[in-house]
């Protein structure tokens, strides 16, 4: 993560923050908004960081790799299809009756989780280095 200090706070940006948005963007600040939101439980960001780092998943998959139950599982998943992270897909297995669902993160799922908190994470050293008053200069 980069700084320019030589410019003033809040150069080169507009007042309006929905104006950081391209004229033909395909989601509103709001639901960008929403995803940020939503990958802030931890719960949540679980399931996409497995999602993001596994591939597709069933939701029995999902509930043993966190350990929760069904019924909560579910609702944050929903939670998840619901803002755009998650999509979930179904299809027939062969020699299988029925239909098997599963899940897997989306692209705004995959960007927000690795160029967001996952980001954030592994910055943590860098942002020590930065503020640790104990290094010489």
């Amino acid at each position: 993560m980069a700084t320019n200090d030589s410019q003033p706070a809040g150069a080169g940006f507009p007042e309006d923050p929905e104006d950081l948005l391209p004229e033909d963007s395909v989601l509103s600040l709001d639901e960008y908004l929403a995803m940020h939101a939503a990958v802030g439980h931890r719960t949540r960001y679980e399931i996409l960081y497995r999602l993001v780092h596994s591939d597709d998943m069933s939701p029995k998959e999902l509930e043993d790799a966190i350990e929760v139950d069904d019924s909560t599982l579910h609702y944050h998943l929903n939670k998840l299809v619901d803002v755009g992270l998650v999509e979930k897909r179904q299809r027939t297995e062969r020699g299988a009756d029925g239909l098997y669902t599963y899940y897997r993160a989306t692209v705004f799922g995959e960007v927000t989780l690795t160029s967001g908190v996952d980001e954030l994470i592994r910055g943590e050293v860098a942002f020590e280095a930065m503020y640790d008053s104990s290094i010489d200069e």
